[in-house]
């Protein structure tokens, strides 16, 4: 089966509930059932930072797999990079069914899984299975619901999947764990970062995953105690609690994470305000309602070096990857970019 067989499939599965649904296709992927796309990348969406090379820009975002099923298939789909997780230290059922809403007419899907997942100790084996030659691969970690200690909690995680990842995101920005978000603030973050320094000195490449209902204040405060840290980079953005108006669809109400085409916007500014903030001394990478390749170029120009999808992968199937990366070989062309890196950042300079 070809990415373009799978994807024209991926309708049928729209009369299955959207939490089944995504555990067929997730399997299928496993078993290698969606193909792969050998077609070679264009050169100019080729990204090199931190060591990395990334053949192109556009990965996968944390929770699709978050068990590190998959990651193979998915990569050879035409991924750039790849993530997996929120992996929590122990197993977590997460929140009760149903958690997880197509929002159709908005090309959207609601969320409030609540980081369930098999744990560290099924999720290290997976992603030591992972052919890292085939691009780079994250790891995604959160701590459990309860009992939690993020200060014990999150460098222990970071140390367990070093030796196994090109990069590590700590997760403090899901809405779905009670608090969570809290840790966002410039005290607790300071302290979870200083307490990861201290136990993994050598640590990885290290990022943090932030939402996009933060002001542009408080999203200063945390580039500037990320910077501190010597964290690499930001992820902008996760989910949103925000209901944005004009959304159709009946699931609208369901309380979670939003994500998808409504996400696109706020995110973006998001993403703007700590390309202001961090002056070129983090890695950005962009995050939230992509679904064209204008959308990653606007992405690009607002300040990210890499993007990541997920909701629109969901909807799209497997073609989705190719079709961006060609939609965006067009878009940069026709904005007279020369490479990827040269469209980073050039709607902050010119702002």
């Amino acid at each position: 089966m070809t990415p373009a067989l799978a994807s024209a499939l991926v309708p049928l599965m729209r009369g299955i509930d959207a939490e089944t649904a995504h555990r067929i296709a997730l399997k299928a992927l496993a078993f290698g059932l969606a193909g792969h796309d050998s077609t070679p990348d264009d050169p100019r969406l080729a990204v090199d930072l931190l060591g990395l090379h990334f053949a192109n820009p556009i990965g996968l975002a944390a929770g699709f797999d978050k068990n590190a099923e998959a990651l193979t298939p998915l990569a050879k789909l035409g991924f750039g990079f790849v993530e997996a997780g929120t992996v929590t230290p122990r197993p977590q059922p997460g929140n009760p069914r149903p958690r997880l809403f197509r929002l159709t007419e908005d090309r959207a899907v609601i969320n409030r899984m609540g980081f369930n997942n098999e744990g560290l100790a099924a999720y290290l084996p997976n992603l030591a299975k992972f052919d890292r030659a085939l691009c780079p691969v994250g790891a995604n970690v959160g701590i459990n619901k309860e009992p939690a200690d993020p200060e014990r909690d999150y460098p222990a995680l970071v140390e367990a999947v070093a030796p196994l990842a090109d990069y590590v995101v700590i997760n403090v920005s899901s809405p779905n764990t009670p608090g969570l978000r809290d840790l966002q603030g410039e005290a607790r973050l300071g302290g979870i970062l200083a307490a990861i320094n201290a136990r993994v000195p050598a640590r990885p490449r290290l990022f943090v995953k932030i939402a996009p209902d933060l002001s542009a204040d408080g999203i200063a405060a945390i580039v500037e105690t990320a910077i501190a840290a010597g964290v690499d980079g930001l992820i902008v953005s996760n989910t949103t609690i925000a209901r944005p108006a004009g959304l159709r669809s009946e699931n609208v109400t369901q309380a979670g994470g939003l994500s998808g085409a409504p996400l696109l916007a706020p995110s973006t500014a998001a993403l703007r305000h700590a390309a202001r903030a961090a002056r070129g001394r983090l890695v950005l990478i962009g995050v939230g309602g992509i679904a064209t390749g204008a959308d990653v170029l606007a992405k690009l120009r607002a300040g990210a070096s890499l993007v990541q999808v997920y909701t629109a992968f969901a909807y799209a199937g497997p073609a989705l990857v190719g079709r961006l990366k060609r939609e965006l070989a067009v878009a940069l062309e026709a904005g007279g970019f020369a490479s990827v890196a040269a469209a980073v950042g050039t709607d902050i300079k010119e702002a």
